[in-house]
């Protein structure tokens, strides 16, 4: 019996909705995440925290981020991409709810710490789901969407955060305009839940589950003529698979694990968050008033979204090993500039926010998007929920540790010695790119899995 004709002509405004429901975990993630540093000075002052406590404060969600990367693997891996994404959108409304009516510090952290659990489990499902839905050509573009989705995320809710604190005294920003920024993230959420319902599940989760006719179904829409090839490229790396953890552990794949983990952790503890969680209080610090504190970090993010386009247009051209060594590169000097200018205490003129604002031009067009990128490309399919948890779950404790000492830090050795400290690692971070990061663009998930049968993989994949 001959085949259903297969339709030649890819379904590009059906791939651009699937990405764009995806992205919006992004959203939610940098919404919830970047809430945090227009409320955090207003909270201080409510609940009367100590240095220590305002970094608890905010890292609260983060541990909550650790708890859903941990789970989301295997609940996806299990479950599906689609359904536990549905259930990260429950957890952002609940959130947001709880932590706006908190009446004490406790049970505005229980709150947070729930959000956080459905940050987690977004920051590691939302690019994954995009990866296996994606065209091979267009797959670093679309899973960078995400990033963009998050950078959009965190400018929305800085331009909310200004908006509300200019709608009353300092005063009632201290009592209820702190409740207002937290509980705007329930419409988003809302938004999120719904439009999940439009869209399918992963089709190599469905191969893997043995749904061929549903899977084979959205592999025609997405990739037209090559659907076939697709997926006997699919079927056949998972023969070859086990799916087990002593799998990811072993030596054919023990290289991408170090890879996903050193660029998740060091996208975290490079600075990005000491600068999009603290931007506000380190104005603030060095004598900005509040609103000019929060404008310029609107200013931040406004650049932050027009370099993640630059990446938009350059990671699957240019691919993601350059632009990491020219983002890492811009990140060093910036860093550099920005510990010079504390410790010189240079903060009349323009310098210091040129530098801050460079630090994250760099940022943007490498070190935010590629991690994603390359984290839901390298691991088998089998095993690529559980590996991209591992991942993402280095990636919170590096967020943890971020927020968490930040404000200690900038207390006590000062600016200078705080952005020296991200400096340092980001250094690191050049050198190992330079070594060890492969080049994947323009590759199926089954080559580059394919890829590291060649215990060379590395080293050749790295010279192109």
């Amino acid at each position: 019996m001959a085949k259903d004709p297969i339709p030649t002509m890819v379904s590009k405004s059906y791939i651009i909705k699937i990405t764009t429901v995806a992205a919006l975990g992004g959203l939610l993630f940098g919404y919830d995440t970047a809430v945090i540093a227009g409320a955090i000075g207003f909270l201080q002052q409510k609940f009367d925290l100590s240095p220590a406590l305002v970094g608890w404060a905010a890292s609260s969600a983060i541990w909550g981020c650790v708890f859903g990367a941990m789970v989301a693997g295997y609940a996806s891996d299990k479950w599906g991409r689609k359904k536990v994404l549905i259930i990260t959108a429950v957890l952002f409304f609940l959130s947001a709810l709880g932590s706006a009516i908190a009446n004490d510090l406790t049970p505005f952290i229980l709150a947070r710490f729930v959000g956080g659990v459905g940050v987690g489990a977004a920051s590691m499902l939302s690019p994954l789901y995009i990866s296996e839905v994606a065209p091979a050509k267009m797959r670093g573009t679309l899973v960078s969407v995400y990033q963009l989705a998050i950078v959009l995320g965190i400018n929305i809710i800085y331009v909310v955060n200004f908006w509300i604190s200019k709608a009353g005294t300092s005063e009632w920003n201290i009592e209820y305009g702190w409740r207002y920024m937290l509980g705007s993230e329930t419409i988003p959420a809302i938004i999120f839940f719904v439009l999940l319902f439009t869209v399918p599940e992963s089709p190599r989760w469905l191969l893997k589950k043995g749904k061929d006719k549903i899977a084979r179904t959205i592999l025609v829409r997405v990739n037209g003529s090559q659907a076939d090839e697709i997926e006997k490229e699919i079927k056949s790396t998972l023969k070859e698979e086990k799916g087990s953890l002593k799998e990811l552990f072993g030596k054919r794949y023990r290289m991408a694990l170090v890879i996903g983990v050193v660029l998740a952790l060091f996208s975290q503890i490079t600075g990005i968050n000491a600068v999009i969680y603290f931007a506000p209080e380190i104005f603030k610090s060095i004598g900005f008033g509040v609103e000019s504190a929060l404008s310029q970090t609107i200013l931040i993010g406004v650049i932050n979204t027009i370099f993640t386009f630059v990446a938009l247009g350059l990671i699957d051209k240019a691919g993601r090993r350059k632009l990491l060594l020219w983002g890492v590169s811009g990140m060093i000097i910036c860093l550099l500039g920005t510990a010079l200018c504390f410790h010189f205490r240079i903060y009349e003129g323009p310098w210091l926010l040129l530098f801050i604002l460079g630090f994250i031009a760099s940022f943007a067009t490498s070190l935010g998007p590629i991690p994603w990128v390359i984290i839901s490309e390298i691991f088998p399919t089998k095993t690529r929920g559980i590996a991209m948890s591992f991942c993402i779950l280095i990636l919170w404790i590096g967020v943890i540790l971020i927020t968490q000492l930040t404000p200690v830090l900038l207390e006590e050795i000062g600016g200078s010695g705080t952005f020296f400290i991200f400096m340092v690692n980001a250094i690191f971070l050049l050198i190992f790119t330079w070594k060890f990061v492969p080049e994947t663009k323009q590759k199926s998930l089954e080559e580059i899995e394919k890829s590291w049968k060649n215990e060379n993989a590395v080293e050749i994949e790295s010279k192109i």
